[in-house]
């Protein structure tokens, strides 16, 4: 589920829609958050789907560390790649705003964590990375964990809409985080390694800079 202080807003014909702040969203604020309208599908349910489904597959959704397809009920599956992006998974089933968030602008997040299956080329914007890659994961999660890390503690200090969506037990995971008696849950957690077979037989799902219409 979306952060409620959002909408959907069309950008161009490049780019297409994007979600953006109606009001500011501090830094610390789940910014998104799996519930349970969010559809999950296994390879093989998808394989059996006609095109125009197959498709809406390819552009939207994103796979888990089950190699599942996950497909946002609303518009959270709107979200934009950014190499600069002001939200980051974290190691559970939500993303955070990693810095304020003002009003008007567009919610970000990097694509290099959503186990893509093939390579893309991002738009420009003076990132020493050009391309997201399938394996980003486990190149830089070391980088977005310390993200995380640094600003899971406003989680607790900052308005959380989103709060209810996250089991009891993960909360209380993250407040003994918080209070240093346990090690943060890594976003490599959500690392999928897909077998060499798969790489092959799942062709027509691949999700890359030609099937997204929002990129």
């Amino acid at each position: 589920m979306i952060h409620p202080d959002t909408e959907l807003r069309y950008i161009d014909e490049e780019i297409g829609y994007g979600v953006f702040a109606t009001r500011k969203i501090p830094k610390g604020t789940i910014a998104w958050a799996r519930d349970r309208f969010d559809l999950e599908f296994r390879p093989e349910e998808v394989s059996r789907m006609d095109p125009i489904h197959v498709s809406l597959i390819s552009k939207f959704a994103y796979r888990n560390r089950d190699g599942h397809f996950i497909l946002c009920w609303d518009f959270g599956r709107y979200f934009n790649h950014s190499f600069n992006s002001n939200c980051l998974s974290t190691g559970y089933d939500f993303e955070l705003a990693v810095r304020d968030i003002e009003e008007g602008e567009e919610l970000t997040d990097d694509y290099g964590y959503l186990n893509l299956q093939s390579p893309f080329k991002a738009r420009e914007e003076g990132s020493t990375r050009q391309y997201v890659y399938p394996d980003d994961l486990p190149r830089y999660y070391k980088k977005w964990d310390a993200v995380i890390e640094a600003c899971l503690p406003l989680m607790l200090k900052v308005k959380q809409p989103l709060l209810p969506l996250i089991s009891s037990s993960d909360l209380n995971e993250i407040k003994e985080t918080i209070e240093g008696r346990r090690e943060m849950r890594s976003i490599l957690t959500h690392y999928y390694r897909e077998p060499a077979e798969e790489q092959h037989s799942n062709k027509i799902l691949l999700r890359d800079a030609n099937a997204l219409p929002h990129l």
